[in-house]
């Protein structure tokens, strides 16, 4: 029986922080904020090899 309570208390602990985590993430997108900085050329994850392609006069049109 100790177990069995031991586990819920670690559960539910567990699944408040997740729940915080995504609660805080949720409210950090709505603010705009984001972790990606928007500078490819310093982004780790991609290593500078995700290039965005500069506007041509099409796309500033629409």
């Amino acid at each position: 029986m100790t177990s069995i309570v031991s586990t819920s208390i670690v559960a539910l602990i567990l699944a408040g922080i997740v729940f915080l985590i995504v609660r805080k993430m949720i409210a950090d997108k709505k603010a705009g904020k984001h972790s990606c900085g928007g500078n490819c050329g310093s982004c780790g994850m991609c290593r500078g090899e995700f290039k965005i392609p500069p506007m041509t006069r099409e796309d500033k049109k629409a």
